[in-house]
């Protein structure tokens, strides 16, 4: 990550912009880690099952974890392992990005002035919106 310690507003709304370009640039992409797996096949007359042999394969698994579980699944070497690289791989980028544009974005709201005037509101939000009650996200309209 780069130092943004000096940077002036202009420079940081600049490259904001040009993360989110980026950002927007993105190809599929899924969550996960590839593994390369030997296994034993449990047959006791397999040469796996030798001590010191260290098992059938190798073996490609995608593993992620959704709600809450471990989810493993087995790739045939080939395209369809290729194509797993290339989106694991793109899903790091994609993270790598965001996480420099809220970076970005909070050294943005350190340098920007409290009398300049409030932060644009989110895309779709009307001014008057942002003051009512009830409109922010996750904040009740009582308090």
């Amino acid at each position: 990550m780069a130092d943004l310690s000096g940077r002036d507003l202009a420079w940081l709304e600049r490259r904001r912009a040009e993360l989110f370009g980026l950002i927007s640039q993105a190809g599929d992409f899924r969550r996960g880690a590839l593994n390369v797996v030997w296994r034993k096949c449990g047959k006791p007359n397999c040469a796996c099952a030798q001590p010191g042999h260290r098992g059938h394969g190798p073996q490609y698994n995608l593993t992620r974890r959704i709600g809450g579980k471990t989810l493993n699944v087995h790739l045939k070497p080939g395209p369809e392992l290729e194509k797993a690289q290339r989106e694991v791989a793109e899903h790091q980028r994609f993270a790598d990005l965001v996480e420099e544009v809220t970076v970005v974005s909070e050294a943005i709201c350190a340098a920007r002035p409290a009398t300049a005037g409030a932060a644009p509101p989110p895309a779709g939000a009307e001014k008057d919106d942002m003051l009512r009650p009830g409109s922010w996200p996750g904040v009740p309209a009582d308090g």
